[in-house]
């Protein structure tokens, strides 16, 4: 028996030791090699400042500022969550046709003109960066007035900060919220 304790003991510390620290030790090292920028955050810096992230989104509420995506965790980058409400929900149903209300003041909007869905519906995370090029466009105008800018040099830069589909073929193309509003203040 006390063989066979030795031996259950070895295993569980070679299996620590490989499991625990050899593999995340490798997985980090080829990552920080291949993949530095995606590996520690894909931050960005802004005059030796880090000012956010390419994958969270942030809350942007001036006119001046494309909006993101409404969110249920208030954009805590330590929460990641939705509301997990169903399609039939009333708090959903309750919920979309308010940011929808917002939506449409912000942005000069006729009461009975389309939103896009992205512009009030949360994503499942509530930290997505991205916003339909669709909401991207009707947000044009009010920036564009409010950055007293032609409406032409805030598609331009729509068009240039619009990401595609991932490998060519999955998802909708759309634009980081964070990159256009950086390339805004450094215009």
């Amino acid at each position: 028996m006390r063989r066979q304790l030795l031996a259950g003991l070895g295993m569980i510390l070679i299996f620590a030791v490989l499991t625990g620290l050899a593999y995340p030790l490798a997985v980090t090292g080829i990552a920080q090699a291949i993949f530095p920028d995606q590996a520690n955050g894909s931050l960005v810096e802004q005059d030796g400042q880090v000012v956010g992230s390419l994958l969270l989104a942030q809350p942007f509420t001036q006119p001046e500022y494309f909006h993101p995506r409404p969110s249920a965790i208030n954009y805590d980058a330590t929460d990641s969550g939705g509301a997990n409400w169903g399609p039939t929900n009333p708090d959903l149903l309750a919920a979309a046709e308010a940011n929808a209300e917002a939506y449409r003041e912000a942005n000069g909007l006729a009461p009975g003109d389309q939103v896009p869905v992205d512009a009030v519906t949360m994503s499942s995370s509530g930290l997505d960066p991205h916003i339909s090029i669709a909401n991207a466009h009707i947000q044009a105008e009010r920036v564009a007035d409010a950055r007293e800018l032609p409406v032409e040099d805030v598609l331009r830069l729509i068009d240039e900060h619009t990401d595609g589909r991932a490998f060519g073929f999955l998802g909708e193309p759309g634009v980081n919220v964070l990159e256009l509003n950086l390339a805004l203040d450094n215009l």
